[in-house]
């Protein structure tokens, strides 16, 4: 498997097919990541496209092993700014819709209330800890990209999980 930074350095080098992996790779985490600050789905989707190009536009000279993090702390950068400058409007997302009839309902339903539940005890966290647990466990970061992406130490990272 191609690592992440040699896959940037393809992009780097002209070869547009680096840039597809890696969107390809992060789009949808990087996409949910953004969505925990966002609460808007759409907004988040939008904005992991502009991280991503953020980071092919300028083309930020990345350490060998620090590109995931790297791009975390950029995202988390943005949804910070893009959240402190945006008014909350009405949204039809918010509104129930029919399950999809290829599923069966208990299941719609189990799967709702569960996520319903998680999120619920995800926002009744201390926002510290809530985002470090998702990068480590949803994202499967380590506890060294995570302390480079929230601006923390390992050791304190260590004592949050």
């Amino acid at each position: 498997m191609t690592c992440d930074e040699s896959l940037y350095r393809q992009y780097l080098s002209g070869d547009d097919e680096g840039l597809n992996a890696l969107m390809e790779k992060y789009g949808d985490p990087l996409t949910l990541y953004i969505d925990g600050y966002l609460h808007d789905v759409h907004e988040a989707e939008e904005l992991m496209l502009d991280v991503f190009a953020y980071l092919f536009t300028k083309k930020p000279r990345i350490r060998d092993g620090g590109f995931k993090a790297y791009l975390y702390k950029a995202a988390r950068h943005m949804a910070l700014r893009h959240k402190s400058k945006r008014k909350p409007l009405f949204s039809l997302d918010t509104l129930t819709g029919e399950p999809d009839g290829r599923l069966l309902v208990e299941e719609v339903i189990r799967t709702e209330e569960r996520n319903r539940i998680l999120h619920f005890c995800m926002d009744e966290m201390n926002p510290d800890y809530r985002e470090v647990l998702y990068l480590t466990y949803f994202e499967g970061m380590s506890y060294a990209q995570a302390a480079e992406v929230t601006g923390k130490t390992v050791k304190q990272i260590t004592n949050m999980v």
